[in-house]
């Protein structure tokens, strides 16, 4: 079974038969079934680990999902899985730190899916180590990614989750953005990080109470230990550091808090999940 993208737009389908079906069933795009039919979701850093199983679950329920991060061979193949499955995605190759490019993925996203209900700020970088001679360009890459980045697809975006709470038919839109048990807990050897992660908890709930009666959740999300490739970016002896931390804990996985987003984006209208924290069952801090 091929799948193969069509090259006006990046749209990805599974192969298509000469009278309209999937190898002779009826076609379901992603659109008609579950529980998110006939909405359009945006998740950033959607190229590996929660980003990746975030969008394969919400192309699970029918939403239609722009994946959007720079590493685009990744999401082609995400792309390609989903449609396999009967998903629709479109791909979306950018860099969320360049306002810019932020936005002209949200508007590309509007302009060639036709709306946007759900927008997941996962995109996000972990540097660790001591403040104390600490390379200072990684404190500017963890604002620029986890700050700047989930601004910039914010900004761009809440107009078009404002319009989408007041024509679809579920009325209600969603924000989720992706922070950290970091975001409520300062360690030694996190200082940028927890000041990253803490923004982001403080800009969810002002903007939450801002936008809530206008049908707009937004709610925060701070996982533990999660096993993905987040901790590879460390240097070193960094990453030998976090091994022993870990070495003896069964983290969590990427698809835990991917279920947990699709509970969240799920509920019905009236019910607004702010903030969940979920840890390991093993980690203690």
């Amino acid at each position: 079974m091929s799948i193969v993208p069509e090259p006006q737009t990046g749209w990805y389908d599974e192969a298509m038969t000469q009278d309209g079906t999937q190898d002779g069933k009826e076609q379901t795009d992603g659109r008609g079934t579950g529980r998110l039919a006939g909405t359009v979701a945006l998740v950033t850093g959607a190229s590996s680990g929660i980003g990746e199983a975030t969008a394969t679950s919400l192309a699970a329920e029918g939403a239609t999902v722009a994946l959007v991060a720079r590493r685009k061979d990744r999401l082609d193949s995400l792309a390609a899985r989903i449609g396999a499955a009967g998903g629709r995605t479109l791909v979306v190759e950018a860099d969320v730190t360049d306002p810019a490019q932020a936005a002209d993925a949200v508007e590309r996203t509007v302009r060639e899916l036709g709306r946007l209900d759900t927008l997941v700020n996962n995109a996000g970088v972990m540097l660790l180590g001591p403040v104390v001679d600490a390379p200072f360009e990684e404190w500017e890459r963890m604002i620029a990614i986890n700050l700047t980045g989930l601004l910039a697809c914010s900004h761009a975006a809440l107009p078009h989750l404002l319009a989408a709470a007041e024509d679809s038919p579920r009325q209600v839109a969603d924000v989720v953005n992706i922070s950290s048990v970091a975001g409520r807990q300062a360690r030694n050897g996190s200082g940028v990080y927890n000041l990253t992660k803490h923004g982001v908890g403080a800009f969810s709930e002002s903007l939450r109470q801002e936008v809530t009666q206008r049908h707009v959740r937004v709610s925060l999300v701070e996982p533990g230990a999660v096993a993905t490739e987040l901790g590879g970016h460390n240097r070193p002896e960094i990453q030998e550091q976090m091994r022993a931390r870990f070495a003896d804990m069964e983290r969590l996985a990427a698809s835990d808090i991917a279920e947990t987003i699709e509970f969240i984006v799920t509920r019905p209208r009236h019910v607004a999940i702010n903030e969940v924290l979920i840890r390991p069952t093993e980690q203690v801090a």
